[in-house]
């Protein structure tokens, strides 16, 4: 069975001499990973359209265990990250908690549209110090695992917030602190994140609220995973 979608592709494994499997998130039928026949040789139609991070609307068949890829036109290439390292290693990272998260052949849209967009965001801004803190901190919501930012996980108490541990449930007083240092400062920033306030928020300069805010949100994304996001680790 043929069928058309539009999707991010996550990552690529060598298959034999000349193809490929692609893992991608897409829009409408979760991860998908997909046999590319002859993408590896000079000659093949696919070319650069189906490297790690492109934006593409596919047409694949449906397999037992792997689809394969029978057409892909590119949406978007993602040019600008691709030519700063350093957007290419934040790129790098949410590509890898996505995959991570991402269930195969079980539909996420908002996922895909999650991180389409905060591509978008980072291929427009040349610094943008707090957006994949908040592409984690809005996946972690996303995921069921929103962290209590307003009392104590613990005791309930709503003054001297002062650490965070996500396997208590979030932020900690200080009779109870355990987990991570957290200040107010990188505390309202998370707050903002998570209450509507993104656009603004990644409008801020860096500075150690957002060194700080960086710092929780990969723990706590590490937390989630039970694994480490090995390109967190190249920032």
């Amino acid at each position: 069975m043929l069928y058309r979608d539009q999707g991010v592709v996550l990552r690529t494994i060598r298959l034999g001499e000349a193809d490929r499997i692609v893992s991608i998130v897409t829009e409408g039928h979760g991860k998908v990973r997909a046999v590319v026949k002859g993408v590896r040789k000079t000659k093949s139609r696919f070319g650069a359209r189906l490297e790690p991070m492109s934006h593409v609307a596919l047409q694949l068949y449906a397999g037992r265990e792997l689809d394969t890829v029978t057409q892909a036109e590119t949406i978007d290439h993602f040019r600008a990250i691709r030519e700063d390292l350093d957007r290419l290693a934040q790129a790098t990272s949410m590509l890898e908690a996505v995959d991570q998260v991402s269930q195969e052949r079980e539909a996420n849209p908002r996922l895909y549209q999650m991180l389409v967009g905060a591509l978008r965001a980072l291929a427009a801004r040349p610094t943008a110090p707090l957006l994949v803190p908040a592409f984690f901190w809005k996946l972690l919501a996303l995921e069921g695992s929103q962290p209590l930012l307003d009392q104590c996980a613990r005791c309930g108490a709503e003054d001297d917030l002062v650490a965070f541990e996500l396997g208590q449930g979030g932020v900690l007083c200080r009779s109870c602190r355990q987990g991570m240092p957290a200040s107010p400062d990188a505390l309202a920033l998370i707050r903002r994140i998570l209450g509507g306030d993104l656009t603004r928020v990644l409008d801020e300069p860096d500075g150690p609220a957002a060194l700080e805010v960086r710092a929780l949100a990969s723990y706590a994304m590490e937390f989630h995973l039970e694994r480490r996001i090995r390109s967190l680790h190249v920032l």
